[in-house]
């Protein structure tokens, strides 16, 4: 004769259900992941964990990293790149379309001080239907127990808030010789890029506590002008400093014309005036080359490959590798490969190879031995540590 099935019994069943679901329903970690090459080449990677529609990465100098999610939430990850710490007393973010937390860097002192920098999406308390970027500074405390932010400080803020909810690039990249430099995209209002009033649709250029110095080009035109280091720039979603101390940064095109460029003060990009791209209305914008006293892109991509994070490789661990750029394509499902050369003053810069495996990529970083990582885009977004040929 069967025995009944006990209360426990059913308990201890629907918790065996219940966690074989679970573990069925997640990835399994580390899983290989092969990424094929444009022009034959096949890289191996090693997706090591997850997240939900990550955005940024930072490696911190003794090789644990650094986490954003557009929600709000800044993981510490530890020295193998798995999740250690959610980080507390971070910024009350509310994501909507394409803001939310976004950047985080590391002061170039980090040693000494436990500094970062995060950026994200502030509402207008007022009317919440206005937002803007603003970053911080602050101190990250790393116990056996826990992580959190301390004396945190607003430094700058997108002026002004406006509409909308896309277009904040806010990325962000220490000089070599200290300076902070910003991203501040055009908020997809076009004429703001051309408006020296408004510090949307430019580069900025700010001391590392949030001043301004007073060898920026436009010092002295008021407490916004001043902080414009470049200007005609549409959604700059990527920037970084090759070994020669030359700063690049890539941005979204309109309809298609996504470019590369390189900054140099003062100059301006010309966007909205000009573009290699089209309006989505299917209106066209002339390019560049008619109008040649806007600084033209080093390279520009028609179809769009949709830029996002960007790193210019400064490693060993791929010889061949060093000072290529690296560039995570949205649209294009891609990490873009690209190589730069200069003869005199004019640069070269090409699309040497993309490398696909079916997923958007957001983020691309490089941690101090010169292992490179990406980070897929959306909910479940993976971190993928390329693998050296061995």
């Amino acid at each position: 004769m069967r025995k009944p099935i006990t209360g426990k019994k059913v308990a201890f069943l629907f918790t065996m259900l219940a966690t074989s679901f679970v573990a069925s329903t997640q990835p399994d970690f580390p899983t290989q992941v092969e990424l094929k090459g444009s022009k034959g080449t096949m890289l191996v990677g090693k997706a090591i964990t997850s997240f939900e529609n990550p955005w940024a990465m930072v490696f911190l100098p003794d090789g644990h990293s650094l986490v954003t999610e557009k929600a709000g939430t800044l993981w510490l990850l530890d020295k193998n790149q798995q999740k250690r710490f959610a980080v507390t007393g971070t910024p009350n973010v509310k994501a909507r379309g394409q803001g939310g937390l976004g950047d985080v860097i590391v002061h170039p002192e980090f040693k000494s001080n436990n500094t970062i920098y995060i950026s994200y999406i502030e509402r207008d308390p007022k009317d919440d239907a206005y937002s803007g970027a603003v970053i911080e500074r602050a101190t990250l405390n790393i116990s056996d127990s826990g992580a959190n932010l301390s004396d945190r400080e607003l430094i700058w803020h997108q002026s002004p808030k406006v509409t909308g909810n896309g277009h904040y690039s806010h990325r962000m990249a220490f000089s070599p010789d200290g300076y902070l430099f910003i991203t501040s995209g055009d908020r997809q209002k076009f004429t703001p890029a051309q408006n020296m009033a408004m510090n949307l649709g430019k580069i900025l250029r700010l001391n590392a506590d949030g001043s301004v110095p007073q060898d920026n080009p436009f010092y002295g035109n008021g407490s916004v002008t001043e902080q414009i280091w470049t200007l005609g720039h549409r959604n700059p979603l990527g920037i970084d400093f090759d070994e020669q101390g030359n700063l690049w940064s890539h941005e979204m095109g309109p309809r298609h014309g996504d470019e590369l460029n390189v900054i140099e003060k003062a100059r301006n990009y010309g966007y909205p005036v000009v573009s290699q791209g089209d309006h989505y209305s299917g209106v066209k914008i002339p390019n560049h080359e008619d109008y040649p006293i806007y600084k033209a892109p080093e390279n520009a991509w028609v179809p769009a490959i949709s830029p996002a994070g960007f790193i210019i490789y400064k490693g060993d661990m791929y010889k061949d590798w060093k000072g290529n750029g690296f560039i995570g394509g949205l649209s294009s499902e891609a990490l873009v490969r690209v190589t730069f050369s200069q003869d005199g003053q004019k640069w070269n810069v090409e699309e040497a190879e993309r490398y696909e495996w079916g997923k958007r990529v957001r983020e691309v970083e490089q941690d101090n031995k010169g292992n490179i990582y990406v980070l897929e885009d959306k909910e479940g977004g993976r971190l993928i540590k390329l693998q050296p040929d061995t």
